[in-house]
């Protein structure tokens, strides 16, 4: 494959997808930067930068987005708007052959594994595991990746065919990565992963993901620990027990259930059931009383029938989420679902089911954020606002998906990244307000 020109380096790093995407992106950013590269991140390129798009190829509509994408890089290339362009990513993985031929005027595509060859396409030799990240987030909040791959099996799912087998990064490396982090400013890490609860078995070590957690948490400079992605079977008790007792744990959990209906739960290839469900629900509030729970869902499921959506519809009365996201099912080449069933709920139909989940997921949402007023809680700010105020976030929300905490009555040296106790005073859909009591806390203190 031809190299970039010698004399090109700047470089414009656009992710699209999910946020394993974007370590992806921070870690080639840090290497490019190592290398003596000038790297931006979702800008808007000039006729001197290689313009690098990582893409998605998880379902339809981020394909879409993606297509787009390399559609109008490959249009700015040939109108001499930029000096390169090169594709990396999901989407390049699973339909690169294609692609090239499509879209001959792009001559850099690269998959989800090839980070060296393209990092020496652009004359840049890197050190073992490219955990040197130039960050995309906020300096004081970062995403770590523990895992790549899957090994579940979901039946809609491509992430496999895309990414792999499920392989752990070592606890040394990612130890390392987020000391490294920590000395750039980091005060919260979000692990993730396709899914975080196989983490270690791979390699064989005790403990598995509690002993990260609690290695992590030993970690200077790391507040606030966050957990996304965990799968709900083999989600084990010592977890729990961290998550309850280490003051660094945000009580938060991310573990996307997917359905409620066994037999839909069975034809999605899923290792749990309705009856197994709930009980992880109760069990999870029972040893942490006070945490908040994510979960994503998917409606319009080729087995999902009225009946099957109606108890989905009940069950997310029942569950009490805090959070949620639900989505449409995208019938997607080479799974097993793809080739057992037809897509047979109408795109219309599954845009109904979508929006009166949501439409009661709107309700719960507001009433769970009213328990927090009164409450004082910790809040970590995220954007000074002027005159004292400021947007952040409570442990119970994680950064661009959850709710925000406006705090009024900061002090005059109030930072981004700060840790303020805030007293709670009301609730406006999502979102919460209230007034800064003092500095940076160390222990929740919700319900006190």
């Amino acid at each position: 494959m031809p190299r970039v020109e010698e004399r090109c380096h700047s470089a414009v790093l656009v992710t699209l997808g999910c946020s394993k995407n974007r370590v992806d992106s921070e870690r080639i950013g840090g290497a490019l930067t190592s290398g003596g590269w000038v790297v931006r991140y979702d800008e808007e390129p000039t006729v001197d930068d290689v313009l690098i798009l990582n893409t998605c190829g998880f379902i339809g509509d981020a394909k879409e987005e993606s297509v787009g994408y390399i559609l109008r890089a490959e249009e700015m290339l040939r109108r001499g708007l930029v000096r390169d362009v090169v594709v990396m990513g999901c989407l390049s993985e699973r339909y690169g052959a294609e692609l090239q031929r499509e879209l001959p005027g792009v001559k850099h595509w690269f998959g989800v594994k090839d980070g060296r060859e393209l990092l020496a396409v652009l004359g840049v030799t890197v050190a073992p595991h490219l955990i040197d990240r130039l960050q995309s987030t906020p300096r004081h909040y970062a995403y770590l990746k523990i895992a790549e791959g899957c090994d579940r099996g979901c039946s809609f799912c491509a992430i496999p065919s895309i990414r792999g087998k499920y392989s752990s990064l070592s606890r040394e490396q990612l130890i390392a990565e987020t000391e490294r982090l920590a000395e750039g400013g980091v005060k919260e890490l979000m692990l993730v992963a396709q899914e975080l609860t196989s983490y270690g078995r791979d390699l064989r070590e005790e403990g598995g993901l509690a002993e990260l957690l609690w290695a992590l948490s030993e970690v200077r400079g790391i507040e606030w620990l966050r957990l996304h992605y965990a799968y709900p079977t083999g989600f084990g008790g010592n977890v729990l027990e961290w998550m309850r007792s280490c003051s660094k744990a945000c009580k938060y959990l991310d573990i996307p259930v997917q359905h409620i209906s066994t037999p839909v739960l069975r034809s999605m290839n899923r290792q749990h059931d309705g009856a197994a469900t709930r009980l992880l629900l109760a069990q999870l509030r029972d040893v942490v009383p006070e945490v908040t729970l994510r979960t994503s869902l998917i409606v319009g499921f080729p087995t999902e029938g009225q009946r099957e959506f109606e108890e989905l519809l009940a069950f997310v009365h029942e569950a009490q989420f805090d959070h949620l996201g639900v989505f449409a099912y995208s019938h997607e080449e080479g799974t097993s679902a793809a080739k057992k069933y037809e897509d047979v709920v109408p795109f219309e139909e599954k845009q109904r089911r979508v929006e009166a989940i949501m439409d009661v997921q709107r309700a719960i949402a507001a009433q769970r954020k009213r328990r927090f007023v009164g409450k004082t809680l910790r809040v970590i700010v995220d954007e000074l606002l002027g005159n004292g105020e400021a947007q952040g976030r409570t442990e119970y929300d994680s950064p661009e998906v959850d709710g925000e905490v406006l705090v009024r009555g900061g002090d005059a040296d109030l930072q981004v990244g700060d840790i303020l106790s805030v007293r709670i005073e009301g609730v406006e859909d999502y979102d919460l307000f209230g007034s800064a009591l003092g500095s940076r806390t160390g222990e929740s203190i919700l319900g006190k």
